[in-house]
């Protein structure tokens, strides 16, 4: 019985053996020689990429040469820009859905600047009455106090803070714009391509 065990034990293995497949690696050497090789790849041409193939010659897996620093640049590009495609869809599904949020956004600023507005025209109220009070006092024949000049000057200040608030905004408005032209022009080419 013992034997008779052994005997499969053998062919077990053996069988085993030669189901284990042998590889080979084919690739261009320095030279620009092809080399089939069981040894592997030479670490000074394993970047240009090979192939590893069977006893049969058959091709069983092929390995790409490795990107340069440009095409992994440009890899990483396009990456990000299917990212953004992704993201772009996912919020608009047509071209009205970009100009109603563009529409809604000019909106929001717009309500910021007409805040800012009559911030303004209030500082212009409040420093009219002060200069009155300060002409008051120069016809009188009196100096005028000092604490009121100071509040006029503040108002003034306040007031070109307020004028510098208004042009950011007009900033981020044009900044906006060309964001959501740039986004409805990739929208159109994105549904375009489908």
């Amino acid at each position: 019985m013992t034997i008779k065990y052994g005997w499969v034990a053998g062919l077990f293995l053996l069988g085993c053996a030669s189901a284990q497949a042998v590889e080979f690696y084919r690739y261009v050497d320095a030279s620009g020689v092809t080399v089939i090789s069981r040894q592997g790849v030479p670490s000074d041409v394993i970047g240009n990429g090979y192939e590893v193939i069977n006893e049969h010659g058959r091709v069983v897996r092929v390995v790409p040469r490795a990107l340069t620093p440009e095409e992994h640049r440009l890899l990483q590009e396009e990456r990000q820009q299917a990212e953004i495609d992704r993201q772009l869809l996912r919020l608009y599904r047509q071209v009205s859905d970009v100009e109603r949020a563009e529409e809604r956004k000019q909106a929001e600023v717009d309500s910021f600047i007409a805040l800012v507005r009559r911030n303004i025209e209030d500082i212009r109220e409040d420093r009219s009455a002060l200069l009155k009070q300060a002409g008051n006092h120069e016809r009188a024949g009196r100096e005028v106090p000092a604490e009121l000049l100071e509040k006029i000057a503040q108002l003034e200040q306040r007031e070109r803070g307020y004028l510098q608030e208004v042009e950011r905004y007009q900033q981020i408005k044009v900044d906006i714009a060309q964001e959501f032209a740039l986004d409805k022009e990739r929208v159109e080419f994105l549904l375009n391509s489908r």
